[in-house]
Order: C-alpha cells, then structure tokens, then sequence
C-alpha cells in the first residue's frame, strides 16, 4: 500500500518532476484516474463537499460530515491511494470512530523517514511551534490535511481547536483552484526533495525494541513479579552482550536460584558467600545491570585495591557503551566529590574503600544519597582488616542509617560470624558450596605429598612419593623440589607458585628457568618475544634482567615491584597460555583473576607472618580454571616444624569478622564521629550513640572490655576532638545521651572533607600555615614535600650516601626548603658517615624529605627506571610512591577547599583578583586570617600571576619566531 499525506498548500510553480510517466501501475495512469473522480464527483451538484474531501483508495473513511461545518481539528482525515488488481478507486463506507485514531498510527509508522521529516518541517513552518511526527502524529495530519482543504485559509486552520465554515459555493471553489492531482503530484515532490534522515532502519528496530524491553523489565521489577522477562528483568541484549564479552552462554544453576531469591525480588539488603571462582561477580553484575537499566540509579561498588577498581573498569565499559550508562572510576588521585549530577544517563561509580567513603560523605553532604540505588560491596571480609575495614564499616554504617531506599549486596568467599554481619547489614543470607572445577588440597613434606583430609585423626592420608631424580647438586638449590612439582604441569597447564616475599618471588622464577629444558624455550616463542619487546618499550629501552632471562621460558614474577603496565603485560601473557608459570605474592590471591591448573604455596607464612584460613583459602582458590580444566591442584610446602601448625590451619574455621572501629582509633572511631557532626548526621551525643548503635561495634559490643560501655567511649571520643579543636560543644559529666549540640571548626570540617587521618591533621595545618608565610616557588620541591604522605615513612630506610649525593646537588632556593623543613645537612653527613647523632632531628621528617627527593628526580627525569636505579628502590616503589602522593594532594586540596571557598565567596574569584586585592580589606573579610596571612597570600597571588605572564610571553615569541629553514633569500619577482 502507498500511502501519501498532503503536506502542502500550493505548489503550482513548481517544475513538474514526472513529466508524462505518472503510472505507477501496468500501462494505466493513476494520476488520470484520479482527475477524472474528482471531475465527476464535483459535476454532480447534489453531492455534498465533505465526499470530496474523503476520496478513499483503501478502506478509512476521512472526517464526518456536519450539515454547515467541518471540524477539522477533531477528524481523523487521511487520504490513502491504494493501486488495486484492477487499478479501481472506490468509497468505503463510514468506519466506527474508534478505529480511526489505530489506523492512522499504523499508517504512519509506514511513512518514509524522508516524509516524515519533511512532515515536521511543513507543520513547523504553518504552526511556528515544533512538533515530533512520532509523538503528536494526529495533529500533523490533521494539519496537513487542513493544508489540503483550505489552501487559501492557512491561518484559519492552523489552530486545532479552530473550526471553519465554508458554503457549498466555496468548497467547489476551492476545487476548482487547484485539483487532487495537482495536491498529488506536490506532496510526491516534496517527498523527493525532502531530506533522507541519517539514520539506519535497522538501528532505529534495534533501538526501539531495546527500549521496550528496557521499560517492560523496569514494570516488573517494580511490580516485584516473580515472572522477571526476558533476561532477569533486563532486555535480551544484555545476554547477548554477556556472550560476547565473557564468552557466558548460560548460568550456573546457584546463580540463577540467587537471582531469583525473594529477598532481591523486595530489594531487601543481602550478604552471599561462595567459594573462590564460583562466579560469584556475575551475580553482582546482573543485579547492578538491573538497578542502572531498570530502575534508572545509580550504582556504586566498592573493590578492596586499585588493580582490581581498573580491571573492572575495563571490564564493565564497554557494557556502559552499549546500554547507555556511564561507568566512573573513583581511585588514587581520580574521582571527583560531588559526583556530576547526570540527568538523562546513571552512573556505575567503581571505587575503592577510602574513594567510596568519600563519595558518600559527598553525596550526604549534598542530599544526594537517595540517588544511590544500590551499594556493591566485593571481599566484604575486609571489614575485619584493620583501618580499610574501618572505613568500609564507617562507609555502610552511614549508608544504612541516612537512607532507607539504598540496597546493599555484600559478597566473600571467606565469611564465618555471618550473624553478625547479617544484623549489621540487616540482610538476608545465601550460600553455596558450588564450585565450578573440583579442588584437591595437598600437602607436602620432604619429597611425599599427603592429601589433606578432615576426617582423618591428623587430618592427612597419604597420596605418594615424587617421581622426581634430583641430583646432589639440585637437591641443595632446589630442598623444596619446586622443579619436581612444576614440571608435571608446565607448559601445557598454568601453575602459580605463591611465596612469602617479593625477592623470594624473584628468586624462585630465576632458580627454576636454570633447570629447566631447552625444550620449553621452543613453547610460543615468538609470544615471548613480543613480550619481551613490550616490556622493553614500557621501560623505554630497559627490560628487567631477571624477566629478560625467564620469559623466554614462559616464567615471571608479579609482585608490586613491578610498575602497573609492566603488570598487565605479564597477566595478560599468562592468561593467554604464553606465560605458563609465575612466582608471586599473596596480593596476587585477593588482587586479579588469574586461576591456574595447580597452585602452589611455598610455606606457610606472608612475610614474617603465619598465614591465616581466610589467606590460605584466597590462594588455593585460584587453583582450577573453570571451562579449562577438569580439577584444580593445591600443594603447600611444609617444614617438619611447621607440621602441626598447618595441620591446626587445615582443621580451623575461618576467621571471624570483628570490627576495628577502637583498634584504629584515629582512622576508626575518631573519624567517624568527626564526619557524623560535619555531615549532620548525628549532632547531639543521643543521636550519635543511637547512630554508634547500628555500626558493627554496636552490633558486637558484648565483646567490648567490661571497663568502658560503648556510650563511655563515645563520650570520651567526641571529648577528645573537642580538645584537639575539631569539634564545639559541651559534654554533660553525668548525662551520656544530654541533648547539646556539637557544631564542628573549621579545621574539623577541612579534616572530614580530606579524608585526612586524624593523627595528622594538626601537623598538616602547621606546615600549610608555615607554607603560607613562606613558600618557596622558585622550585617545586616545597609544593612536593607538603603532598608527600605520611604514612609512606613507616616503611622508608633512606640510603645515607645518595641522601647526601642529593643534597649536594641542590640550588639556593631547594637549600631553603630544606631549612624551612628543618633537616640540617650536617645531621646527614654525620649519618653517611657513621658518626653519632648528639642533636635531635624528627626522624619523619627526615625520612619524609627523602621521599620527596625520589618524586623531586621523578618530576624533573620523568623516567622510572633511572629514578628507581639512582635510589637504589625498586620501580614498582617509585610508582606506588606517585600514586600514594597523587591521592594524598587530592586530599590536601579539600582539606585547603575552605579558605579557597571563603576567598570565592568574598568575590576574589580569580588569581587577578586576589593579585591585586588589599591584604587590610582581606582581614576583615575572611574570617580567622591574620596581617601576615593576607600579605603572604597576595604576594603569592602576584608571583603567580608574573610567572603564568612570563610563561605566555614566552609561548607567544616561539610561535611568533621565524623558523631556522624558513630564513633564506626572499624569492624575487619577475
């Protein structure tokens, strides 16, 4: 059927496109017959107008006839020209009304995109306002048709409510002005002058069917159906997408039940916990799918470390690309507070513990925390270690007691006091023993290998002997036969070999390509030469010697001694089967998925430390890779006196989650009641120890010490940040729960704000306040010393004799710093050179300047490699040194946010402005700033503004210079 609405009123002048070919039909001219109708039609004197008008070529009538008027706002008029067998126009009779309004939609999603668009343009033009040819299509035709019926009238109809009478004298008028056919062959033109919209057809069936499915599975959520459509409540495309990216034909039978729990149907908060590689993540997407794409929230999900926080960012872009939302990474020095408030798409933020805790102090400082449909949470075992699972209970403690529509999915495979987590949460419980590949645990002594066995009385039963001819000379190299047990599965399965230290990593890789087989040099060796390679351009030309000596084997090392490129590589090489054996830490257990067909745990220690249930699950659970292999293989190296130590390992439950709110007191406890009277979530004692009463200390505070009750502690905290001046307010001596409220300072708010850890603030506000009256910008390296961090000097044991090399290389001004800072050169020559130390120099500081030399060298030789070379550090230490530094300035630039906020509101909102402000007007403007703080602020002002002035002078005489090959003799002209 070829369907033709009337868009114009007049086009006579146009040239006629058709000329004499007007068939569309055989032989027969369809523009003839129409002339002749509409002839004989107004030959006939008794026949009303309307009839005219509602000339039908298939089977809808057009408008209703009224004895002295059309409404034409009102009809459903459609011309329709149909080319039947016979090439014959005919009359239908009047159709019920009802139908009318069906048929018309029908008709025009028939249309041609070209139509349609010149139909929007047309009515723009006799309307003056824009209306969408999809959403109001009714009135469109309507005004089309209004076009067609009153040529002369266009103002009279443009107006849907408006009603025109006509006698019949003027209706055969109008007629005889300009006939059907002339009507015909300009809307045909139009049609062919009108612009091809760009886009596919395809896309837009795509497109729409999304949509449907998209608003068909959010009804059923909402309606909490037990009949969830077509994937989970999500539109088909996302199990496309999940085949395509994962290669994930179907679910396992557990996943698809905990999708299906009621408790997820009613949005009710859950806690679910699986064994390592049971799939567990799937799960958590799906339903984080479902609150982005159905109920239209936003997500966040918090990951214990940045690796993990990048490689999901990976993972989950490219779904945000194909279903339409944005997916946000919040790590390190990333992330911004408050998150961009998006109106059309949702975000899925991926954070880690301390990025996610500062997002929601943001989005409840700006009552935005209702926008946060679902909160995430992978490893929520973490609540147990130490000042991280503080701030993570501190996190979800807020969550759950500012909003009630916030639901929370917590998932571990090393959960054991669930009972508790389950009140603090408030959730319900899943749990399976599912595992995709069967895992055997072995242990090993001397040269036999044991298979561990609970039900046995020592809790091993013996499995056999190594089959393994070690001479006398491998025998002292290798007491520990890692060769024997290595190559029964490499090359043609993946091992990991887990060792206590990161040298001891190093070692093992080294020890084992020495005894290996030429033939395993053979095993895709043009692979290991690309990654050779590859690693070599990361390095800028340098390659590590040990990985340059052992990838040719297929063996490496992971630890954080590598940097973050280097990394990836080598993970990237493993998983895809050119790297067959690495050596590697305990990180790597809770870090990447990276499963193997045997791991193997050189002892039984991290580091210096005995290693724990919920350590040794994490590791063996790597062992199997699902879809690969038929088993998975554990085997963990044992010394005679370490025997019963493991066996008591093997037989113990997992350890339980206790929360370290007390145990990490600055960053614990302090902290949180610090942000609860910034945030004004709680700002009385009685609201604060109602809010301590639903964290996870509140939940286990019969296991608190019989001296102190959980409101004593309360009170004694909030005490003592009144003295340290970080809160205002007065605790009543004998009324725990009295009613006064607490307003926090300035300096408060700026620690809560940085997520500055209470044990530092004071230092932090002196040396910026020491800063502000003497800051060296000549150089970098007073700006750099303020944003190294102060934790990263626990671990710091300079190296005297390249601390003095980088003293004596100083110019004046860095020599300045140093004395602001107070580090005497004398103090390190004595060091360098053993004597003994009489004057007493803060050992911090000391250490924390060398620190800040490493990134001083790094800023200025941007190469990792020679930095790390020229302090003797490894180049994973430098990077990690950049990037603990990075997030540290970020939190020193929200602790500063006051002041700058001040000075903006004050009107200096410009480096100009505060250049050329009056230090007097400023002191009485910005509250607390004394004489001396508001000279210093606008000399730096000033000497900003001259160094961004000569730095712009600079860059417009290069670009104005004439160029070196440009300066030869002018070109003379004939």
């Amino acid at each position: 059927m070829l369907v033709v609405t009337f868009l114009q009123c007049n086009n006579d002048s146009e040239e006629d496109m058709f000329g004499d070919y007007d068939s569309f039909c055989g032989n027969d001219s369809l523009l003839a017959d129409v002339d002749d109708i509409e002839c004989k039609y107004l030959r006939d004197k008794n026949t009303d107008i309307k009839s005219a008008g509602e000339i039908l070529l298939g089977n809808h009538q057009l408008g209703i006839h009224q004895k002295k008027q059309d409404n034409f706002s009102t009809s459903e008029d459609m011309v329709v020209l149909k080319a039947g067998k016979e090439d014959a126009l005919q009359m239908n009779e009047n159709d019920p009304g009802g139908s009318n309004q069906e048929l018309t939609d029908s008709l025009l999603d028939d249309l041609p995109s070209s139509q349609l668009l010149y139909f929007e343009k047309m009515d723009e033009l006799s309307s003056g306002s824009r209306i969408s040819p999809v959403k109001e299509r009714n009135k469109c035709v309507n005004s089309s048709l209004d076009k067609i019926r009153s040529p002369s009238s266009c103002p009279d109809a443009e107006h849907g409510n408006r009603r025109t009478d006509f006698s019949s004298d003027s209706k055969c008028d109008l007629f005889k002005t300009e006939s059907l056919k002339d009507h015909l062959k300009s809307a045909m033109t139009g049609n062919a002058k009108a612009q091809t919209l760009q886009v596919s057809k395809t896309k837009q069936l795509k497109e729409a069917v999304l949509s449907k499915e998209i608003c068909v599975a959010r009804k059923t959520i909402e309606s909490s159906s037990v009949d969830i459509g077509p994937f989970y409540g999500l539109p088909s495309k996302v199990k496309d997408l999940f085949r395509q990216f994962r290669g994930i034909e179907t679910l396992y039978e557990w996943q698809h039940d905990c999708l299906m729990l009621e408790s997820l149907q009613q949005r009710k908060n859950l806690i679910y916990s699986l064994p390592t590689s049971g799939g567990k993540t799937l799960v958590a997407e799906i339903i984080i799918l479902q609150e982005l794409l159905c109920r239209q929230k936003d997500v966040l999900m918090i990951l214990p470390y940045v690796a993990i926080v990048q490689e999901k960012i990976r993972g989950l872009s490219s779904f945000g690309v194909e279903l339409g939302f944005l997916v946000e990474e919040y790590a390190g020095s990333k992330g911004r507070f408050p998150p961009i408030k998006r109106r059309i798409k949702k975000s899925l933020y991926i954070a880690t513990i301390e990025k996610g805790h500062a997002l929601v102090n943001s989005l409840v400082e700006t009552g935005r925390i209702d926008d946060l449909g679902l909160v995430v949470v992978d490893e929520l075992h973490m609540l147990g270690e130490g000042s991280r699972g503080a701030t993570l209970e501190i996190t979800l403690a807020k969550i759950l007691y500012t909003s009630k529509s916030t639901q929370i999915i917590g998932m571990s495979a090393t959960l054991n006091n669930v009972g508790d987590l389950q009140k603090f949460l408030q959730a319900e419980y899943y749990t399976n023993n599912f595992r995709p590949v069967e895992l055997m645990e072995y242990v090993k002594i001397r040269d036999t290998i044991y298979t561990v066995d609970s039900k046995t009385e020592n809790g091993f039963t013996f499995s056999r002997v190594l089959n393994f001819k070690y001479s006398s000379n491998l025998e002292k190299t290798d007491p520990d036969h890692i060769i024997a047990l290595v190559t029964e599965v490499i090359p043609k399965y993946s091992c990991l070999i887990f060792c206590p230290t990161k040298k001891n990593c190093e070692n093992v890789a080294s020890m084992v390509c020495k005894y290996l087989k030429k033939e395993f040099r053979a095993h895709r060796e043009k692979e290991k030469r690309d990654l050779v390679k590859n690693l070599k351009h990361i390095g800028n030309g340098s390659v590590c010697p040990i990985l340059k000596q052992t990838i040719p084997f297929g063996v490496a090392y992971h630890h954080s001694g590598l940097t973050n490129d280097e990394r990836k590589s080598i993970e990237e090489a493993y998983s895809a089967g050119v790297l067959c054996l690495l050596a590697c830490t305990a990180t790597l257990a809770a870090g990447v998925n990276l499963p193997a067909r045997r791991v193997i745990l050189r002892a039984p220690y991290v580091a210096n430390d005995f290693l724990k249930k919920n350590q040794y699950k994490q590791m063996i659970g790597r062992a199997g890779r699902a879809g690969i292999d038929s088993a998975g293989e554990s085997i963990l190296i044992v010394q005679e006196k370490d025997k019963h130590l493991v066996r008591d390992l093997i037989n113990s439950p997992l350890e339980n989650c206790y929360s370290n709110l007390l145990l990490e007191l600055t960053k614990g406890m302090q902290s949180l009641l610090l942000s609860l009277v910034g945030l004004k979530i709680a700002v009385t004692p009685e609201e604060v120890n109602n809010f301590m009463c639903s964290t996870l200390l509140g939940v286990q505070q019969q296991l608190l010490s019989k001296d102190k009750s959980l409101s004593e502690i309360i009170k004694d905290g909030l005490e003592n940040l009144i003295e340290k001046g970080l809160l205002k307010g007065r605790i009543s001596e004998k009324d725990h729960n009295s009613k006064c409220t607490l307003t926090i300072t300035p300096l408060g708010k700026a620690t809560y704000k940085g997520s500055v850890d209470l044990a530092y603030c004071n230092l932090l506000y002196r040396e910026l306040k020491k800063g502000l009256e003497g800051l060296v910008l000549e150089s970098n390296l007073h700006l750099l010393y303020l944003t190294t961090p102060y934790d990263t000097t626990f671990s710091c044991n300079p190296d005297w004799m390249i601390y003095l090399r980088q003293f004596n290389q100083l110019s004046a001004a860095e020599q300045k710093v140093v004395d602001i800072v107070g580090v005497p050169e004398s103090f390190i020559i004595k060091k360098a050179s053993g004597q003994a130390i009489r004057k007493n120099v803060d050992s911090a500081v000391v250490k924390r300047l060398y620190l800040t030399f490493i990134l001083y060298t790094l800023l200025k030789e941007t190469n990792i490699w020679s930095v790390s070379e020229k302090f003797n550090v490894s180049r994973g230490h430098v990077q990690n040194l950049l990037n603990s530094a990075a997030s540290f300035a970020s939190c020193v630039l929200h602790f500063c946010e006051a002041r700058a906020k001040q000075l903006y509101n004050a009107g200096y909102k410009t480096l100009a402005h505060l250049a050329s402000a009056n230090p007097e007007t400023l002191v009485k403007t910005i509250e607390h700033l004394s004489q001396r703080q508001a000279k210093q602020i606008v000399s730096s002002a000033k000497m900003l503004l001259s160094e961004k002035a000569e730095a712009l002078q600079e860059e417009v005489e290069e670009l104005l210079k004439v160029p070196a090959d440009a300066q030869g003799p002018t070109d003379q002209l004939p």
